[in-house]
């Protein structure tokens, strides 16, 4: 006796049609073997998902690495070109991070990363994305973002890192870092969009140690 429609598996009904086939062109064994069949494509399309998960993750902080951040930029940019809807690259940059890790060691240094992809991805929503995109370098894409809400966006990131302390070993640790931002524009690939951020975060780190010093001839 075939068994009833009701007690098959979604995932073998799903293979059944795919292959053309009703549960009445199947013996029993047959549809055993199907079934068994579709568990295991589900147990490799999940185990597939989580490695492919894993690849998009940078080596330390909880967020994208490089290669993954390169994509979501890459998508952004066509919503951007499609749709003409804004959106915005903040670059990220460590102010400061090479002594941390030569005085404290890379343990602490390691901590502060991680402490500051935390933050960044508690930041910001949902829709938004957040990269290391290399040493003690970070990445934001705001989605459906104004110049000007980057920017306050970016001053909002800058003063909650400079409030935070991250405490390592027992030793509490304060990180200011130097952002720049950048409007995506249409026709823009993703490397230039960075390249741009990252001329508008050594423009802003300039200017402050250039205001730092004519402070201090005073």
């Amino acid at each position: 006796m075939h068994l009833g429609l009701k007690s098959v598996a979604a995932g073998t009904i799903q293979l059944l049609q795919q292959l053309g086939l009703s549960r009445r062109d199947v013996s029993p064994a047959g549809l055993a073997a199907l079934e068994r069949l579709a568990a295991e494509r589900d147990a490799l399309a999940e185990r597939l998902k989580t490695a492919e998960a894993l690849a998009d993750r940078d080596t330390l902080a909880p967020v994208f690495n490089r290669r993954a951040f390169l994509r979501e930029l890459h998508r952004t940019m066509s919503e951007v070109e499609r749709y003409k809807t804004p959106a915005a690259v903040i670059f990220i940059d460590l102010d400061g991070f090479k002594a941390l890790n030569d005085g404290y060691g890379h343990a602490a240094g390691d901590a502060v990363l991680t402490h500051v992809g935390r933050m960044l991805l508690d930041s910001v929503r949902e829709s938004d994305v957040v990269g290391r995109l290399g040493g003690d370098e970070f990445g934001v894409i705001l989605n459906r973002a104004s110049a000007e809400e980057a920017h306050a966006k970016s001053e909002a990131l800058e003063q909650k890192l400079l409030n935070t302390a991250i405490i390592h070993a027992g030793t509490p640790h304060r990180v200011r870092a130097s952002f720049g931002v950048h409007a995506i524009a249409i026709s823009e690939d993703p490397e230039t969009a960075i390249a741009r951020a990252d001329e508008a975060m050594y423009a802003e780190k300039y200017a402050r140690r250039e205001q730092a010093q004519a402070f201090s001839s005073f």
